[in-house]
């Protein structure tokens, strides 16, 4: 499941793009912003796949918005002006839809996100991460991560054997692991599935470890988990 925002200063063009969203079944729109500052927020908190942005807006336009973002997910950027198309793919935004798309043309965009994160997925699944420590940087298997738990701007990755502790925030750490082998549990924990040795209705065990489940992740959680 790719999970997308929209942000457009339209609360129209934002209706278009949640029923466009329902006819496409890999796609899960978390949330729309008329306000490009508070998706930066969110942004700032959330794991996100996949950005439908809005160029001309009041404030700030859609490629300023996308340049300032650290973690940059796929962009989609959606306008009723084509002079920037050109920028937009500088940028290497998946597309460009011109204003007013119609459902095809909206679900061939989506097809190229899927395409494209799946790759990505492919790819990192075998990658070693290099966490920095201290003054050292720690070669990590993905495969041998049983969880992560994040306190602050900082993030403990719980190995078999030992645990490393490493500057990144939440967004930044969900951005550099492999999907869809690992998904957030908790406001403070990130699990591999794969990992999980029982499960209970509010916390999960990877070995002798118990993890907590966050209500507002149960339900994604008991989905992805299949309890």
């Amino acid at each position: 499941m790719i999970n997308a925002i929209a942000i457009d200063d339209e609360p129209v063009a934002l209706e278009i793009i949640r029923s466009l969203v329902q006819k496409v079944p890999f796609l899960n729109l978390q949330a729309v912003f008329v306000n490009a500052f508070e998706a930066k927020d969110y942004l700032d908190k959330q794991q996100v796949d996949l950005l439908f942005l809005d160029i001309k807006m009041p404030d700030i336009s859609g490629i300023e918005f996308y340049q300032l973002l650290t973690q940059k997910p796929l962009v989609i950027f959606t306008t009723a002006y084509s002079e920037h198309a050109v920028k937009s793919y500088e940028l290497e935004a998946i597309d460009y839809l011109l204003k007013p798309f119609s459902s095809e043309r909206f679900q061939k965009a989506c097809e190229k996100a899927k395409s494209i994160l799946e790759l990505q997925a492919t790819t990192r699944q075998s990658a070693p991460l290099f966490l920095k420590s201290g003054y050292e940087k720690i070669r990590v298997d993905p495969q041998e991560i049983l969880f992560v738990e994040s306190a602050g701007n900082y993030m403990t990755f719980a190995l078999p054997d030992r645990k490393i502790l490493t500057r990144l925030t939440m967004a930044e750490t969900l951005a550099m692991l492999p999907q869809p082998g690992f998904v957030r549990v908790h406001r403070s924990f990130i699990i591999a599935k794969d990992k999980v040795t029982k499960i209970e209705k509010q916390q999960l065990h990877l070995g002798t470890y118990v993890v907590p489940v966050g209500n507002m992740y149960a339900e994604e959680v008991a989905g992805m988990l299949n309890f």
